[in-house]
């Protein structure tokens, strides 16, 4: 799995002036908890940024004070009016305790439905599971191939090996819908076989005879 290293060091002094000195500076504070203690740390924006700007399920391994802390990202905060980053939350990942993660879903497969001139709908980019650290991937792969118009595919579907997915089992992970040429094809298509009848009895009908004429 992809590791971001960050260079930390430890933060002496703790509260919201503490903090402003450091973002005045382009460093970001940071807290590291899950693990034997917790860790107040801070690091160069810089060094978050292949961490929090990407759609990646990527851990991180802190390096602070000497010791390595390998941990997931957990919350952010940003700047209300320049959207900077403020603060970043890490969970340290323990060996044999089960973690909370948010997983990217990589869809695969061509579904059948789009293939039959249907539109396929991607409703969730990622699902919420629970695990622990040996257990968890990039991504969770999500088959479509199989998947039909009108069709859904629904959490409860979703095969994430050893893991507890914890979002609620029907939603709609993915569908296929009708696209508007294909409704008016198949509206159309009725009136076409209906047409065909009519027109075949009316060919088939005798012609009317023409009026004898007076003598």
């Amino acid at each position: 799995m992809k590791t971001i290293t960050i260079e930390g060091q430890l933060r002496t002094e703790i509260g919201k002036k503490a903090a402003r000195q450091l973002r005045s500076q382009e460093m970001v504070p940071g807290v590291i908890y899950g693990g034997a203690k917790e860790v107040n740390f801070f690091a160069s924006a810089k060094a978050f940024k292949s961490l929090v700007y990407t759609g990646e399920f990527q851990l991180a391994e802190v390096q602070v004070d000497g010791n390595k802390h390998v941990c997931i990202l957990k919350d952010l905060q940003f700047d209300k009016v320049s959207d900077a980053l403020n603060h970043v939350d890490l969970m340290e990942l323990v060996e044999d305790k089960k973690v909370v993660a948010t997983l990217p879903l990589k869809f695969t497969g061509a579904a059948i439905g789009v293939k039959n001139g249907g539109k396929l709908v991607l409703k969730m980019k990622a699902i919420k599971v629970k695990a622990l650290p040996k257990d968890l991937r990039e991504t969770v792969e999500v088959d479509i191939t199989n998947l039909e118009i009108n069709g859904n595919i629904r959490v409860e579907d979703i095969v994430a090996k050893n893991m507890e997915v914890l979002n609620s089992p029907r939603i709609s992970v993915a569908s296929v819908v009708m696209t508007r040429q294909l409704k008016q094809e198949e509206a159309a298509a009725p009136a076409t076989k209906a047409a065909a009848p009519a027109t075949a009895a009316k060919a088939a009908a005798p012609a009317a005879k023409a009026p004898a004429a007076k003598k």
